[in-house]
């Protein structure tokens, strides 16, 4: 019944629901962009105003460069940490888009009514759905189910400079029994997920060097060694016939799916074929015997993202190089160490090298993967409660991308992230005509306030 009476509550209050959405959506807190820097502070404003409306205490933090918002309400247990961003992409090119991407409105599409305007979906409206969930508990019961902190970020889209050193200076108000985050999909715009596996990155860059100058290569060809053939010798051997990766030791901390995840993918019913077939594919590439959502979801990769060297440009020059160049990523599962296959990866080129070559390494980012505790009851009880509300079964999903704030929740705050959003694949976040399903916004609505009765009842 109390459940009952917070969703009749969020139903009663969609236009105005929608109104507030819309209020935010106006204020173009480009963080990436000095000449908005005071419209991202007028969005923190706009967003404390707002919690304080709900009974919450609320403060505004400076930082160098884009504020955070932190408040606190309710009390008992469990305590929930919710997190979202409100700065915003750019909105370039901006003739692209289909109408003024701050003045946000409801539009009819083929697929139904959508909100349409830059941060829609990544993440304000995202955002807000927990928000109004909020709202909806308090003004029928007047009080929530269980102690909630928000913080808000207001330099996601600008990599979180801040965010660490905050979240490590204010451990003790930060801290709590779960994170939850809104800055994810839908599987399908039938079937919800909560994503428990995202992830890790490695980044390396090499150089391969030879003689001390570009060659001629009828005059040195076939007697002096070639940067570009013994790189891409090296590249090569990254992957043995199979797929697999051969980096000494790569495969360690890499588990096999438990066997419920599995059989909950299985009855997704992805259609591997399709989603290859839409970028003009059709065959699998990866490890052999591996199903492709398997592969983007829950297999470590490893990818040859650039090569450079020689002459590259208009017409034909017979150059043997003196370098070539390439750029390497590394994405990570389980347990995998970043640094431990950086020390391989570069262990096993150095073993390649043929006299008179040598390799210079440039090292790029590194973040380890997230695994969430699914043996939690708390991830069941979400599960259940999202399937209440969607036709379809919710699933624990994985991502093929990384989610940086999940990984510093559990190294930081040592806290796991319960990651459930209600984003479709068209909604085209970072581009022109950004939108958000009306459909989404409601009903994430009415998804957060079941996943807060069922989190409050464990």
């Amino acid at each position: 019944m109390a459940l009952e009476q917070v969703l009749q509550r969020i139903d009663s209050d969609r236009d105005a629901a929608l109104e507030r959405l819309l209020a935010l959506l106006r204020i173009p807190s480009i963080s990436t962009d000095p000449a908005f820097a005071g419209d991202v502070d007028r969005a923190a404003d706009w967003l404390v105003d707002d919690l304080r409306s709900l009974g919450a205490s609320v403060e505004k933090h400076a930082t160098p460069r884009h504020p955070m918002v932190t408040g606190q309400i309710g009390e008992g247990a469990p305590h929930l940490l919710f997190y979202g961003h409100y700065d915003v992409q750019p909105v370039d090119p901006l003739n692209l888009w289909t109408r003024d991407p701050f003045d946000p409105a409801v539009e009819d599409t083929p697929n139904g009514p959508v909100i349409r305007g830059r941060g829609t979906s990544d993440d304000k409206g995202q955002l807000m759905t927990f928000v109004e969930a909020c709202r909806a508990w308090i003004a029928a019961h007047g009080a929530l189910p269980c102690r909630i902190s928000f913080l808000f970020e207001g330099e996601e889209e600008i990599g979180s400079p801040s965010l660490v050193p905050f979240m490590e200076g204010h451990r003790e108000m930060l801290t709590a029994d779960l994170a939850l985050i809104c800055d994810t999909g839908m599987f399908d715009p039938e079937t919800p997920a909560i994503t428990t596996m995202l992830r890790g990155l490695m980044g390396e860059e090499l150089i391969i060097r030879g003689p001390d100058r570009d060659l001629h290569s009828g005059m040195y060809g076939g007697a002096a060694r070639n940067p570009i053939q013994v790189l891409a010798k090296i590249l090569a051997a990254l992957h043995d016939e199979t797929g697999r990766i051969t980096v000494p030791g790569f495969y360690d901390g890499v588990t096999e799916l438990p066997e419920e995840i599995r059989a909950q993918w299985e009855a997704l019913g992805f259609d591997g074929e399709g989603y290859l077939g839409a970028v003009g594919l059709s065959e699998p590439a990866g490890e052999a015997g591996r199903s492709v959502l398997e592969q983007i979801w829950a297999r470590p990769t490893c990818e040859i993202n650039g090569i450079s060297g020689g002459y590259t440009g208009e017409g034909f020059k017979t150059v043997l190089p003196a370098e070539a160049r390439a750029k390497v990523s590394f994405r990570l599962v389980g347990t995998q160490d970043p640094h431990a296959i950086r020390k391989s990866f570069r262990a096993m080129v150095e073993g390649m090298l043929p006299p008179d070559c040598t390799v210079e390494f440039i090292g790029h980012s590194t973040g380890t993967a997230s695994v969430m505790p699914t043996d939690d009851p708390a991830f069941e009880a979400a599960r259940k409660a999202l399937s209440d509300e969607w036709p379809r079964e919710a699933a624990f999903a994985g991502s093929g991308g990384s989610i940086p704030i999940a990984g510093h929740f559990e190294r930081i705050l040592g806290m796991p992230s319960m990651l459930i959003g209600f984003s479709r694949e068209d909604d085209g976040l970072h581009s022109p005509n950004e939108k958000y399903d009306l459909e989404a916004f409601q009903k994430g609505t009415r998804s957060w306030a079941r996943v807060l009765a069922a989190l409050s009842q464990g």
